[in-house]
C-alpha cells in the first residue's frame, strides 16, 4: 500500500512539473502563403518547364524559447525525388534578434538576408546559393513542400563553405531548442497532347 501510494504521489508531482515546464511556442506563418491554399505562382521556379519569377516568400516567426542565439531556415519537398527528397532553401545564421524575411530575401544575391545570415545551394546544379521554387513534375499528386524555421542553440553552426543543404540539416540537429512547420501544396496538371 506504502508503494503504491508513493508511486501515486512520484507521478502526481511528474504531472504537475510536465504542466509547468516552460514549453515552446515557436510558430510560424506566412502572408504569402495562406493556409489550406497552393503554393501562389509568383514563388514557384523559372526551370524545367516551369515560369514563375522564383521568389522565396515572406516569412515571419514568434516566441522563440529562451536561450535562442540563431534561427536557420529550411525548405524541403519529401516527395521529389522519393527516395531522398529535394532541398530547395536552406538559410542559417540567421542572428536572434531576426523575426522574419521579406520576399525576395533568397534571390541568388542574398539582397533581403540579414547580415550575417547564409544560404547554400540548393539540390540540384545551382551555380550560386539561393531559393530554389517548386516545379514538380507534371501530373505527380500535389508535393507537400515543408517550410521550417528552427531557433537555434548557438550563434553560428560549424558549416564549411562547400556544405549542401544535408550537411547544414545534420548541423542543424544537435542545436534545436524549438522548430515550427509549414506545409503548402503544389503540383501541375499535365499538360494535354
Amino acid at each position: 500500500m506504502r508503494m503504491f501510494v508513493a508511486t501515486a504521489c512520484l507521478f502526481t508531482l511528474g504531472a504537475v512539473s510536465a504542466a509547468q515546464a516552460p514549453r515552446s511556442t515557436l510558430e510560424l506563418t506566412s502572408p504569402d502563403l495562406p493556409a489550406g491554399q497552393p503554393i501562389p505562382d509568383e514563388f514557384i521556379a523559372d526551370t524545367f518547364g516551369c515560369h514563375g519569377p522564383n521568389l522565396s516568400p515572406a516569412l515571419k516567426w514568434s516566441h522563440a524559447p529562451a536561450g535562442t542565439r540563431s534561427f536557420a531556415i529550411t525548405m524541403f519537398d519529401p516527395y521529389e525525388p522519393p527516395v531522398s527528397g529535394w532541398w530547395h532553401w536552406v538559410v542559417y545564421d540567421i542572428p536572434a534578434t531576426v523575426s522574419e524575411l521579406p520576399r525576395g530575401a533568397g534571390s541568388a544575391r542574398n539582397p533581403g538576408l540579414p547580415a550575417g545570415a547564409r544560404q547554400v545551394r540548393p539540390d540540384g546544379d545551382a551555380p550560386e546559393p539561393h531559393y530554389y521554387g517548386p516545379c514538380p513534375d507534371e501530373g505527380d499528386p500535389p508535393h507537400p513542400y515543408t517550410i521550417t524555421v528552427y531557433a537555434l542553440s548557438v550563434e553560428h553552426l560549424d558549416a564549411a563553405p562547400t556544405s549542401t543543404p544535408a550537411n547544414i540539416d545534420y548541423l542543424i540537429s544537435s542545436k534545436v531548442l524549438a522548430k515550427s512547420t509549414l506545409v503548402r501544396p503544389f503540383s501541375r496538371p499535365r499538360k494535354s497532347p
